[in-house]
């Protein structure tokens, strides 16, 4: 994890999260952190996507984490529940 990713929006962390993988790609997934002291809550979501730069795997994972967070307040219903 590179501190320098790490982006902050209201009340949540964002941090994206690389791995370098045998093939030469990248592999990402990205926090998403709120509350403070034991009332931390983080939620990581694994992502799927597979990139050739870091750079692009970053991009990626902090916007999907942006767009959770813009959903995050929106209950879920139907048949996008079983998805999570």
């Amino acid at each position: 994890m590179n501190d320098k990713d790490n982006i902050t929006v209201g009340r949540y962390l964002i941090s994206p999260l690389t791995q370098l993988l045998e093939n030469g790609w990248y592999a990402c997934s990205v926090s998403i952190r709120s509350g403070v002291g034991t009332g931390t809550h983080d939620r990581v979501l694994r992502l799927t996507r597979l990139f050739q730069t870091r750079l692009a795997a970053v991009r990626y994972a902090t916007a999907e984490g942006l767009q959770w967070i813009a959903h995050g307040s929106t209950p879920i219903r139907g048949p996008a529940l079983a998805a999570l």
